[in-house]
């Protein structure tokens, strides 16, 4: 694969992204551009062409490669310039008749491996930059603490395209495991696969985990498992009981990540059930400190932003300088790795015994299934359809998603009897994780002091 990829795409540097579900190729495409000098773009492939869209132009992707039904709900405008389509089928026959080897590689371990694109809580999803060396010992550090083996085999449940999902490849591998990629449809599905192929290693997200629990699961899929992790969400306690009844014999990580430092803590299975709400401590490899709003270390128990240093840290946002300087920043100096850190925006706090725990998110991020969703981006959709005057996306605390997105507009002059328009319209141009669970129509909006929507008013409004 790598030396077809070399064959056809020779500028090293150069961007390949994937949009498919996962199999052989979304698995080895991580390994094989990265071999071939090249940068590798996964595609969520429940996103739509609106998205799929700004990532291939944004990324200046010189090849896509996706199955024949998403290249087919592509619209002509859709790929960029200088990016040539692939048909997924073509590419896997391309690579199997391809005879030629590469020798030893010769790329620089801090030269760009992936580009992970992630949305924040303004605009577009921007593309976080990952290395060699950032993607190398992410694998090295879970399967360090996992204490992961040969023997052991991982169900890839979560979205090659996120970092979570894509560490459950390198971590396993590493350990020279082995991985069932799995795209289910129904949570009784992942009950079934575990059973078939004797999976010991399950990772997953708070909703998930809520549906999985809710389950009668045979000997056959919950003995043989060894380790439960967790990340995307915070466990509650019940959650937590729930998994430790159905899963016995499994140790249970609960961890805290984000795409820009890849993971940052893990709580010792040994004290979830004495500290089940803990973020934990650092992982190997990572450095996390608390810092207060006065720049210095937060002293035990009090309140600071969650600041993490090391190898771990990406190199940024995909040509983008200005949020890169808003979120990647020098160091505390009371650091011992010093260089670039990732201010998280996460309040954190920490106890007498080193143990981390969340307080809260400083920024309007949507998080939704596992999935982090741009308010900005649902709102932009919502006004594009010309139904709206204003539009305000909200998430709502919900028990089984952790958050929903929540709606609020305000209709246009245009919109008179369409109301039931926009729901239609946003099913087309929004991937089935960013559609509104609730659409609320107001005939004004509140408006704060300064003349702006008051999110915080619609916020307490919606969450009574």
């Amino acid at each position: 694969m790598a030396s077809w990829l070399e064959a056809h795409v020779p500028e090293k540097g150069a961007r390949v992204a994937t949009w498919a579900a996962k199999g052989e190729l979304t698995c080895l495409m991580p390994l094989a551009a990265a071999r071939a000098g090249l940068v590798h773009v996964p595609i969520n492939p429940l996103l739509k062409h609106i998205q799929v869209a700004h990532i291939l132009a944004d990324s200046g992707a010189m090849m896509l490669i996706a199955t024949k039904a998403r290249l087919n709900s592509l619209e002509d405008t859709d790929i960029p310039p200088g990016c040539v389509a692939v048909e997924e089928g073509e590419a896997l026959a391309a690579f199997a008749a391809h005879a030629d080897m590469l020798g030893p590689s010769e790329a620089d371990p801090e030269s760009l491996a992936a580009i992970l694109y992630t949305s924040g809580s303004t605009g577009r999803p921007k593309g976080v930059m990952l290395s060699h060396t950032n993607l190398w010992l992410g694998a090295v550090s879970v399967a360090s603490y996992l204490e992961m083996q040969s023997d052991d085999v991982t169900l890839a449940v979560l979205p090659l395209s996120f970092d979570y999902g894509q560490n459950q490849l390198f971590s396993t591998w590493y350990a020279g495991g082995s991985v069932v990629p799995l795209d289910y449809l129904f949570p009784k599905d992942v009950e079934k696969a575990c059973a078939k192929h004797g999976i010991t290693t399950l990772a997953a997200v708070p909703p998930l985990w809520v549906q999985l629990t809710e389950l009668d699961w045979s000997p056959e899929a919950s003995q043989i498992m060894r380790r439960l992790t967790n990340s995307g969400g915070a466990l509650t306690v019940d959650l937590v009981n729930a998994l430790i009844e159905d899963f016995p014999d499994a140790r249970l990580f609960p961890m805290y990540g984000l795409t820009e430092a890849f993971r940052s803590t893990f709580l010792d299975p040994d004290l979830v059930k004495t500290h089940p709400t803990s973020m934990g401590k650092a992982i190997p490899f990572a450095e996390i400190l608390v810092i207060g709003d006065d720049g210095e270390v937060a002293d035990p128990n009090e309140e600071g932003e969650l600041v993490h240093c090391g190898p771990l840290v990406a190199h940024g946002y995909w040509q983008d300088p200005e949020r890169t300087a808003e979120r990647f920043k020098p160091a505390p100096h009371a650091s011992r790795y010093g260089g670039m850190a990732v201010w998280s925006g996460d309040r954190v706090k920490r106890d007498e015994d080193g143990l981390l725990y969340f307080v809260g998110r400083r920024d309007a991020m949507i998080k939704s299934a596992g999935n982090r969703i741009s308010p900005s981006e649902v709102e932009e959709a919502a006004l594009a359809t010309g139904l709206v005057a204003e539009a305000v996306a909200l998430g709502i605390a919900d028990d089984r998603l952790g958050q929903a997105v929540h709606l609020v507009v305000r209709p246009s002059a245009e919109a008179q009897d369409k109301k039931d328009d926009l729901a239609r319209n946003l099913s087309r141009e929004l991937p089935n994780f960013m559609q509104p669970k609730q659409i609320h129509w107001r005939e004004a909006m509140p408006l704060n002091p300064n003349g702006k929507v008051d999110r915080t008013a619609l916020m307490q409004e919606l969450s009574k």
